[in-house]
């Protein structure tokens, strides 16, 4: 899984909310070119985009059967998932290789993001050693 982490510390561009609509088309081209081309190899599994934080909520089961939510966007928070790939590789090298290109994606004035993207195996069972 390719999970495309986003953060407002150390970045040198402005958030998307700000981008032009010229940038933005870019941006999803961008996106919607990595996944024909992986869907054309057999890697791909899965690709998702995420609403912006503002839209979350945090759920947790509460005494009463009452769920304790929380609003978004989360202040304290500066990161967030901005969305994910699910792809079948042949090695993890491939999984490492798929996550730079797709951390390249163009933002303001086409400029690479250079966004992490992190690289995390998805199990199939539950792990062997405890």
């Amino acid at each position: 899984m390719l999970l495309m982490q986003f953060s407002e510390r150390g970045t040198d561009f402005a958030p998307i909310t700000e981008w032009t609509q010229e940038e933005i088309r870019a941006h999803i081209g961008f996106m919607k070119d990595t996944n024909t081309r992986l869907t054309g190899t057999g890697e791909l599994v899965d690709a998702q985009g995420l609403a912006m934080p503002a839209t979350a909520k945090i759920v947790r089961s509460h005494a009463g059967g009452t769920p304790l939510i929380t609003e978004g966007p989360f202040a304290e928070t500066k990161e967030f998932l901005a969305g994910w790939w699910i792809v079948d590789c042949e090695s993890p090298e491939r999984a490492v290789q798929i996550a730079a290109e797709v951390s390249a994606a163009p933002g303001p004035k086409g400029d690479p993001l250079n966004m992490p993207i992190e690289v995390r195996e998805v199990m199939s069972g539950p792990p062997t050693e405890l």
